[in-house]
């Protein structure tokens, strides 16, 4: 917990003071991920996604199964793989105001809030 909240602290100090987009590091990405929950919305529909510590990764949707995927960080990159997928898909990690978002070449930048370990279940 300490670990999360420092990391968290130095991202958005370094962006208060200079008012621009962070993009993350590998271990920067590591740390924000590993054993914690990102909550958001892609394309319209709402999500859960936990990053285990082990590189499994479980996506939970509104009227949909759980899918279980593989995640790691490489190249400055938040990379996963889904059942039946056979490339990595990637994208960056970026802070900006306080705000992290997930960003590709090909997809809008996409805002995403971090929950500290497996929430996956809301009650």
């Amino acid at each position: 917990m300490i670990r999360f909240a420092c990391i968290l602290a130095l991202a958005l100090s370094v962006s208060a003071v200079s008012a621009q987009s962070v993009k993350l590091s590998d271990a920067e990405i590591s740390i924000l991920l590993s054993g914690n929950t990102a909550v958001g919305d892609w394309d319209g529909t709402s999500y859960r996604q936990y990053f285990g510590t082990d590189g499994v990764t479980i996506l939970v949707q509104p009227n949909a199964r759980p899918s279980l995927g593989e995640w790691r960080v490489a190249d400055d990159e938040f990379q996963s793989i889904g059942p039946g997928e056979r490339d990595w898909k990637g994208w960056f990690v970026m802070e900006y105001n306080g705000v992290w978002f997930w960003v590709s070449k090909t997809t809008p930048p996409t805002p995403f809030e971090v929950l500290e370990g497996n929430q996956l279940i809301v009650e």
